[in-house]
């Protein structure tokens, strides 16, 4: 019977930042091993609030093969009104399970695991699409929330290089936040602009919580241009159709009403799909270079798994995990 852990959220914090010049490579191995069909990564399960349209509370089961296999959950809840109280707007647990016997054996808190593999994996993706290059003229935060700020921290790891950043938010407040945390970071020089001057930088990020597209005609992106489509709503598919178009996975990406759910809807088919990320680090795909380039992860379970056994094994190794004695309530199946 396996010990049952606990992994207080400072220690995951410490191990994040410890080895935070590691976690794009490891978000590039997941997806490679998702590629090959060493993975399981069901549909995402959503629960909603007829009363509450705004907030939800996502599952997403998954399982990893291989030398670090594990099973698991990732229970992870949006509630966009915590940020009018100065609380985050995600909250998250992540369940690790022994893929030999099934039983639980870790419990983490999510939200800093889902925010670093969604940076790691938005930042990955500037990177293969922008000819696998760490250079850009200017950077676009469209959103200037806490992901956006992981994200900003991920580039800042990665080495990239630009001349300036312009921050766009509704809420003042965030955007000189993240503003300020730009260039304490010594990423570039940053200054709060519009939304047209934000989709103007040579690399856009949106990290929003849009339900529906809002970047319409005559709003264009131009050859040459990356965009990180992270928070997968902001962007109206007529838009996509005229883009070279990437996902981590096209079958997922499918769904909830995403931009490139919209675009499928509109034109009947998924041909404006190039490919994965994977498929784009393998190889298999070519970008054209005379139109925009646009990433649109749906956010794969397997990610979040990999990091959290990440993090468990350092925390077991370096007797920072919390053990909860008799969490089982029988540990046999006969007294």
């Amino acid at each position: 019977m396996p010990d049952f852990h606990v992994i207080p959220g400072a220690v995951i914090k410490e191990i994040l930042e410890r080895h935070a010049d590691s976690m794009v490579a490891r978000i590039e191995h997941v997806y490679l091993q998702h590629h090959d069909g060493q993975t399981l990564n069901p549909d995402s399960y959503f629960l909603r609030f007829p009363q509450q349209p705004a907030n939800r509370i996502i599952a997403l089961p998954a399982a990893l093969d291989g030398d670090d296999a594990v099973a698991g959950i990732k229970w992870i809840s949006s509630f966009p009104g915590n940020v009018a109280h100065q609380q985050p707007r995600a909250s998250a647990v992540v369940i690790l399970n022994d893929r030999q016997t099934g039983y639980p054996y870790a419990c983490l808190e999510g939200a800093q695991i889902s925010a670093v593999r969604t940076a790691a994996s938005a930042v990955s993706g500037a990177y293969w699409l922008n000819g696998q290059s760490r250079k850009a003229r200017s950077v676009g935060f469209v959103g200037a929330g806490v992901i956006a700020r992981n994200i900003a921290r991920m580039l800042c790891v990665e080495g990239w290089e630009f001349t300036d950043a312009v921050v766009h938010d509704f809420d003042a407040a965030s955007a000189n936040a993240l503003t300020g945390f730009i260039e304490q970071n010594d990423l570039c020089t940053a200054r709060i602009g519009s939304l047209e001057q934000a989709l103007a930088a040579d690399l856009v990020i949106f990290a929003t919580t849009a339900g529906e597209p809002y970047v319409r005609a005559p709003m264009v992106f131009r050859p040459g241009q990356v965009v990180l489509n992270i928070s997968l709503r902001d962007i109206a598919p007529e838009l996509l159709l005229k883009a070279n178009n990437l996902c981590d996975d096209v079958e997922h990406c499918m769904k909830a009403n995403t931009s490139p759910h919209l675009a499928e809807q509109l034109t009947g088919n998924r041909s404006f799909m190039n490919g994965t990320l994977a498929g784009l680090i393998r190889g298999e795909v070519e970008l054209d270079p005379a139109r925009p380039s646009i990433f649109s992860p749906f956010g794969l379970g397997v990610l979040d798994l990999a990091l959290s056994k990440f993090i468990v094994d350092m925390a077991l190794s370096e007797s920072r995990a919390v053990v909860i004695d008799s969490f089982f309530g029988e540990t046999l199946r006969w007294n």
